[in-house]
């Protein structure tokens, strides 16, 4: 593997607008090869949370105990997150990605051969961990190239690429299961995902000193006080410390966690929820919850694209859209009868769109500037995943504890959104 490029001189910055055309093909080839590469990055990731019931069945086991397992990744993740980006500005974006593919698809072919809790839990942990490496590092890469003005829809790509990507775990998993079982879909899709990292690594690069290009002058008055404000704080743990002193961010990253407990407590809960109280077969199951992966692809890039465009790359409007209307598709999943399929297509599809139309990641960016982009990402992700990791347990202990349990599940996870709505008040960018 490389290491960044060094540059006894620093690197000159242009105006976006007066960047020469080699810049701007290559931002576009970065993007593209980096969307492309996590297309493939569910396979290692979300495949777990598609075969829960096959796994129930197959061990004797409870989903509260699926859902412990399945915590123990959002932890892994969530710690992955914390060390990822900042290490990925110090010996390179692309290097860690490309390490993260091939461990996740290692990890995977590990899990699979469990036949307990702990067999489980430990190495889905490890995925957790190592398939985080895709996430900040990825972010700081793309910051590297797209300026605050136009950063809302390339990071929107990113997340419409993250849509397609649930789409594929979602239509090829449960197939996979079905034919040769649920060991399979641990073992065999996640290494198409080391083959994308492989090609990424040498597609993309890392900054545009690497092509001997110049650098964009930020011009936007958030991320550039934002670069001018962080400048003294690029070395060890004074980046942390920078990021979580500054109030905005440090909200925005509860934001993130909140959208996370609707986000992944969809993608791990209403497979199992439909299958269980829909009576749906794994084969059925996938099917009609495809629907919120396809409302997941359009989401990120009409956030960003909105933001960018209508409100000048302003952030917190377009989160507090996504927020309301969220929150009424999922009351909508509370109350409407599981076995209602057109219903439930037409609210998965809806939740997944305003869920994920969300440009928090936008800006985390814009709040940090590009020097600070992957700590920032993966800081603001890490609580993403603490969240995350706690709706893994609670929502499997508390669709079990109460009457109507899972309609607790869904009515906490829209009361999550209206919080989110009182929270991104305060922040102004």
């Amino acid at each position: 593997m490389t290491t960044p490029a060094a540059s006894p001189r620093p690197v000159p910055q242009i105006e976006y607008g007066e960047l020469p055309p080699a810049y701007h093909r290559w931002k576009w080839r970065v993007l593209i090869a980096f969307c492309l590469f996590y297309i493939t990055n569910y396979l290692g990731r979300f495949n777990f949370s598609l075969v829960q019931s096959a796994v129930i069945a197959d061990l004797g086991i409870t989903r509260a105990d699926t859902g412990w397992i399945n915590s123990w990744m959002f932890w892994g993740f969530a710690l992955g997150d914390l060390v990822h980006g900042r290490l990925g500005e110090k010996i390179g974006f692309r290097n860690l990605i490309l390490a993260g593919a091939v461990g996740t698809s290692v990890f995977n072919v590990a899990a699979s051969f469990g036949d307990t809790i702990p067999s489980l839990a430990i190495p889905w942990a490890v995925v957790g961990f190592v398939n985080a490496s895709a996430w900040g590092p990825g972010l700081g890469l793309v910051a590297q190239w797209w300026p605050r003005r136009d950063r809302g829809r390339a990071i929107g790509l990113v997340g419409t690429s993250a849509g397609i990507a649930l789409l594929v775990v979602w239509a090829v998993v449960p197939w996979v299961a079905a034919t040769w079982g649920w060991r399979a879909a641990l073992r065999y899709p996640p290494l198409l995902l080391a083959l994308a990292g492989l090609l990424f690594y040498f597609a993309a690069r890392d900054r545009p000193a690497e092509v001997g290009l110049p650098e964009y002058r930020e011009s936007d008055e958030v991320s550039r006080d934002a670069e001018a404000a962080g400048g003294g704080s690029e070395h060890g743990l004074r980046a942390y410390l920078h990021l979580l002193g500054n109030l905005r961010f440090f909200i925005a990253c509860h934001v993130k966690g909140l959208d996370n407990v609707v986000r992944y407590g969809i993608v791990s809960w209403a497979p199992v929820y439909y299958a269980q109280v829909g009576g749906f077969d794994l084969k059925q199951m996938g099917l009609l919850t495809l629907a919120y992966p396809l409302g997941y692809l359009f989401g990120p890039i009409a956030g960003g694209l909105v933001s960018d465009r209508l409100f000048g790359s302003n952030r917190a409007p377009v989160i507090v859209i996504s927020a309301a209307a969220s929150a009424a598709a999922v009351l909508g999943v509370a109350f409407s009868p599981a076995d209602h399929v057109p219903l439930a297509v037409l609210l998965l599809a809806v939740g997944g769109f305003f869920v994920n139309m969300t440009p928090i990641q936008a800006l985390a960016v814009d709040l940090a500037g590009r020097r600070l982009a992957g700590t920032a990402a993966g800081v603001l992700d890490a609580h993403g995943y603490i969240y995350g990791a706690l709706q893994a347990w609670f929502f499997g202990w508390l669709s079990l504890a109460v009457p109507n349990g899972w309609v607790w599940v869904f009515l906490a996870m829209a009361a999550t959104r209206l919080i989110s709505v009182a929270a991104i008040l305060k922040v102004r960018a």
